[in-house]
């Protein structure tokens, strides 16, 4: 089950209600994306919660899964958005 999430800008708090493990690979990816210099500014992070677990999703395709049982967060890129600085 799906249930209502959040959305927060690139650069913003994420909401503390995250574990931290989410909290902080959400800033590790805007941290790496800044020290490439790649402009963020206009992105967001989208919260959703599946099965009552975090599912963090950024803009350019970045997604973060929370594993409560080992309580790590997983970073993935998915393959259907493109580089934005190419469009």
């Amino acid at each position: 089950m799906i249930s209502v999430g959040t959305r927060w800008s690139s650069g913003d708090e994420p909401p503390t209600r995250l574990p931290q493990p989410v909290i902080d690979a959400v800033l590790d990816v805007e941290g790496e994306l800044a020290e490439q210099n790649v402009d963020t500014s206009m992105w967001y992070w989208t919260l959703t919660w599946l099965e009552g677990r975090p599912v963090v999703e950024f803009d350019d395709g970045t997604r973060i899964d929370y594993d409560p049982d080992t309580d790590e967060a997983t970073v993935s890129q998915s393959d259907e958005y493109t580089d934005f600085d190419d469009a």
